[in-house]
């Protein structure tokens, strides 16, 4: 199977660095939205903490593609991640020398899972009126964008096959192996590094998040999010609904949930 350029091969050993359990914060944040979101001001604030506190771990949950977030973090503009949960969750990789090396250990079930999975969704999902495939090279996924001839029930010829279907932005679809999205790999990343579940913080804006919110971990629904998501979260105790958009609902998450005793300095 063809890689992006962005991907480095598969790491077989278990990763497991003793400095990750002992970070003061984990922030685990979606990207368009939610850590690019924000005014400039709020956004600088944020990186700039990131980088000046050796105690948090910045992991990525994001449905952007390897290439994708190794050029964005090559631009300079944003913190690099030690960890990424990338498409959808059906990435985990660790962030080396600018590129994605994925975790065999916590790939290996999403890969076998989505075994020959591609070609039989692409025939079933032929033809189907304002529904189109992404031209994306996603390894354990599809990706679709719909408009509005684009009837959801039309998903039903999907039933029974092995896969969830995950909509989100009003225009996209994501067809992934079955039990796979962001909350349960980022679950599985906690776990395999060791990290205090207590110390985490999801942080999104859109329905494609929801998972990491269920998930059970304090959380950061952004200001701005979709509605569908603020819907979806709002019996959720720990899902701590921002007023500030992007980074700046981040940082108000930090102090609202009591996550590090030297936060950034809460937006106005």
């Amino acid at each position: 199977m063809h890689l992006p350029s962005m991907l480095a091969p598969m790491d077989t050993a278990r990763h497991s660095p003793a400095s990750d359990a002992a970070h003061q914060l984990v922030l685990a944040t979606d990207l368009d939205g939610t850590f690019l979101g924000g005014t400039p001001a709020q956004r600088d604030r944020l990186y700039r903490w990131l980088a000046a506190t050796p105690d948090a771990l910045l992991i990525f949950v994001t449905g952007r593609d390897p290439a994708f977030i190794a050029n964005l973090c090559a631009s300079g503009a944003v913190p690099a991640p030690r960890y990424v949960v990338g498409d959808v969750g059906t990435t985990i990789a660790e962030f080396r020398a600018g590129r994605l090396v994925p975790i065999a250990a916590l790939e290996s079930h999403i890969r076998i899972a989505w075994e020959g999975m591609a070609e039989r969704v692409r025939t079933r999902l032929s033809g189907v009126p304002g529904l189109w495939l992404q031209p994306a090279p996603f390894r354990y996924r599809l990706s679709y964008q719909y408009d509005s001839r684009f009837d959801p029930a039309a998903l039903g010829v999907l039933d029974g096959l092995g896969v969830d279907t995950l909509t989100s932005h009003g225009c996209f679809v994501d067809i992934l192996p079955r039990g796979v999205s962001k909350g349960p790999s980022l679950k599985r990343l906690i776990a395999h590094l060791g990290l205090m579940p207590e110390r985490v913080l999801v942080a999104g804006d859109t329905l494609n998040d929801l998972s990491m919110f269920e998930t059970g971990l304090h959380g950061a629904v952004v200001g701005g999010a979709e509605a569908e998501l603020l819907a979806a979260t709002a019996d959720l105790p720990r899902a701590h609904r921002c007023r500030h958009p992007g980074a700046g609902g981040i940082i108000e998450a930090i102090h609202a949930h009591r996550l590090h005793p030297n936060p950034p300095e809460v937006p106005q």
